[in-house]
């Protein structure tokens, strides 16, 4: 048999291919590393380290120090943003559209997000609305919900 320069570059490139070790992709970093802890007990966005930091629902959550991380690691759905960190107005609205973590609102204990300072702006015209609406709209919206088969 004999192989062309072609054929013989395959060769290489799959023997390379079957000898690399696969890593797995790293979760995706939620709140843009902010301490989803940091907005209940400071009353701020703050900058998490990744010398805290924790997993859960796929993503990864950074956090100022060993006690916020513990707070989150005991009661994450307490700590997490609604709508998987989305922004509120867009829920409402029946879309989808990335939470900034400065855009934030703390209502009845949950932490809420905004895309800017637009959407955060029409949110707070009707806040308790806006949330009933969102809470109806965001099991089909939710990207991490299990699709139904037909």
């Amino acid at each position: 048999m004999r192989l062309t320069r072609n054929g013989l570059l395959i060769l290489a490139v799959l023997g390379w291919l079957a000898g690399a070790s696969v890593q797995a992709a790293e979760p995706e970093l939620a709140l843009q590393g902010h301490d989803a802890v940091a907005y209940f007990t400071l009353g701020k966005p703050t900058p998490g380290t990744p010398q805290f930091q924790t997993n859960y629902l796929g993503k990864r959550w950074q956090f100022k120090n060993q006690a916020h991380r513990d707070l989150f690691v005991a009661q994450p759905e307490k700590y997490a943003p609604q709508y998987g960190g989305y922004c509120a107005y867009a829920a409402a609205n029946n879309a989808l559209a990335s939470g900034d973590p400065q855009r934030w609102r703390i209502v009845d204990d949950k932490l809420y997000l905004n895309n800017n300072w637009v959407a955060q702006k029409l949110w707070l015209r009707d806040v308790p609305g806006h949330i009933t609406v969102a809470d109806r709209n965001w099991p089909s919206l939710n990207p991490a919900a299990p699709v139904a088969e037909p």
